[in-house]
């Protein structure tokens, strides 16, 4: 393929990544009802309350996307030597990706095309490693979450809550040994026959020591701590009398929840609202305050930057020349 045909092809892939993302946010934005219910809920409320919290919800999701950048950069080292800038143009080139992929697979084209075309395979792998810590403290918090919630709302025979008790335990044990453990998947895939020729692209994977995978680990910490204070920032606008301790609890366990189920960007707030319809249902019998609450930070934390992204997609590098 000459130089000319790749130019041309690039821009091709470029306008219909675009395009997809474009369409898809406008379906989903044109009509979604919780959307419009939010605006409605705020219209009694104080405009100075509604407009700061909707900044601070805006800087916190700049702040998030900035940690994830700043990890993102932090394990891509291990590959390629990133800068910091190109690592942001990296991560909200998948989110645009991500908003029409199921299960967000397209966040790991989006970032890699930034990289060289023989690092890239290596480039998903260590991605995976973060995707990885994020969801090991989404699993352990929710599911220590899950037990509160049982025992307060749902109580079992003593003996049956010991039981799930020590199964959550292990599950978290588990999920944390394997975790800062992570070099086992490449000594795994040495033994197996069919997967040793692939061996050399999760090789990656033993320069991450406990040193590094700890770091990774309090940048995924530090996310969650973001999101989980926007939910709370957002409940308190609308349902002041929830108290903080319960909502974030709520809310670890929405977020376990929802990594569990399969889903498309677009459409898993569906998935969320009910979900936290159901949840928060046992402290509030306001669900449509709940639903408009989770509707509004699935668009601040998904379609804005999915919008932003779309400026960097016509920066994506698919044939490896700078020029594409």
């Amino acid at each position: 393929m000459t130089s000319a045909q790749k130019k041309i092809l690039s821009y091709c892939l470029k306008l219909l990544i675009v395009g997809l993302a474009a369409y898809f946010i406008y379906k989903k934005l044109s009509n979604h009802q919780n959307l419009r219910e939010f605006r409605e809920l705020v219209k009694s409320l104080s405009a100075l309350k509604v407009y700061t919290t909707f900044i601070l919800l805006l800087l916190l999701m700049l702040l998030n996307w900035l940690i994830e950048s700043y990890k993102w950069k932090f394990l891509i080292s291990k590959v390629e030597k990133i800068s910091l800038y190109r690592a942001v143009e990296s991560v909200f080139c998948g989110l645009t990706w991500a908003i029409f992929t199921p299960n967000r697979i397209g966040e790991y084209g989006g970032r890699v095309f930034f990289l060289s075309p023989r690092r890239r395979i290596q480039g998903v792998v260590a991605m995976g490693v973060g995707q990885f810590a994020q969801m090991v403290i989404t699993n352990v918090c929710g599911a220590l979450a899950l037990l509160w919630f049982i025992y307060n709302f749902n109580p079992l025979n003593q003996w049956l809550f010991i039981g799930v008790s020590l199964l959550a335990i292990g599950f978290c044990v588990f999920f944390l040994v394997f975790y800062f453990n992570i070099r086992w998947v490449e000594k795994s895939i040495k033994k197996i026959r069919f997967l040793k020729r692939y061996k050399r692209f999760f090789s990656v994977l033993n320069r991450y020591h406990q040193k590094e995978l700890s770091k990774v680990m309090r940048y995924s910490i530090a996310r969650f701590l973001v999101f989980t204070l926007q939910y709370i920032l957002i409940i308190y606008l609308l349902l002041p009398e929830i108290a903080f301790f319960k909502t974030a609890l709520m809310v670890f366990i929405l977020f376990f929840i929802q990594s569990a189920l399969p889903s498309l960007d677009l459409l898993d707030v569906g998935v969320r609202s009910l979900t936290a319809s159901y949840f928060f249902g046992f402290i509030t019998t306001h669900d449509v305050a709940i639903m408009a609450a989770i509707a509004l930070i699935w668009f601040i934390n998904l379609i804005v930057p999915a919008i932003i992204g779309v400026y960097f997609v016509f920066k994506l590098n698919f044939f490896g020349n700078r020029d594409s």
